[in-house]
């Protein structure tokens, strides 16, 4: 399901359910950790990570960090894709089937197959990145189809964020007419994850998607419905592993997040 895609200078990003991707010129990120799994992917040449500051540092093509697991990478000189997902939802178990430790490298042939599948980094589009996600990394682990009636609500939940009462459980059931058990289930084995950290992660999405506009930290998180900027920013933190004005900051602003 590809979400509206926003676009920013030299970083091209889309929103996928529970997941933030983005893809652009690389960058070096110190020591962090966020709860969010991670996926690195240099989309030509290598980059390097490793998980404390005095550690050797280790060369490859694509990383998958576990979430809260403290790491450093250097992306720096190569094109890079990244994605936070959430750690409830059906991709980050599929990430999960690639990883043996906090921090996965992925193997080189793999890397050849997932390049050959995106094409030019230089001209990479959200319509070869959704393909690329449905295909290859959540190749084992089909959804089940979009129920109608939560179908219905996604389309309406992207308006409704600034009020809290509005995205709660029990009136988006009775919206469709079913109870608050049954919608929960529905929602889940649709969309692959449980409604509440979905609205959390379209409020990240909303709100980052605000500050690349030119919004303050208080204005993007109040429109994204969070209570005021702090509670959006300790969010934001814990799920990304930074603050949005020290993402914004860095040159690859956008690419640690996404919206």
């Amino acid at each position: 399901m590809l979400l509206p895609t926003p676009k920013y200078e030299g970083v091209s990003a889309f929103a996928w359910p529970a997941a933030l991707f983005l893809w652009g010129p690389g960058s070096w990120s110190d020591l962090h950790r966020h709860h969010s799994v991670q996926l690195v992917f240099a989309l030509r040449g290598s980059l390097r990570f490793r998980e404390r500051a005095r550690d050797r540092w280790i060369t490859c093509g694509a990383v998958v960090v576990s979430p809260d697991a403290w790491h450093e990478i250097d992306g720096r000189g190569t094109p890079v894709l990244i994605g936070f997902v959430d750690a409830e939802s059906d991709l980050a178990a599929a990430l999960g089937d690639r990883a043996g430790s906090n921090i996965s490298p992925i193997p080189p042939r793999t890397i050849a197959r997932w390049r050959s599948k995106l094409g030019d980094p230089d001209s990479l589009t959200a319509a070869r990145v959704e393909p690329w996600v449905h295909d290859t990394l959540l190749s084992h682990r089909r959804p089940a189809p979009l129920d109608y009636r939560v179908k219905r609500i996604l389309k309406t939940l992207p308006q409704r964020l600034a009020d809290a009462e509005a995205v709660s459980l029990r009136p988006l059931a009775n919206s469709v007419g079913l109870s608050a058990s049954r919608f929960m289930h529905l929602f889940t084995a649709s969309v692959g994850i449980p409604l509440r950290p979905y609205i959390l992660w379209l409020r990240l999405q909303y709100a980052a998607g605000e500050l690349a506009r030119g919004k303050s930290v208080a204005a993007a998180g109040h429109e994204a419905g969070f209570s005021d900027a702090a509670h959006f920013t300790r969010t934001f933190r814990r799920m990304l592993g930074a603050t949005p004005r020290q993402v914004l900051r860095r040159g690859l602003a956008a690419r640690d997040f996404h919206i």
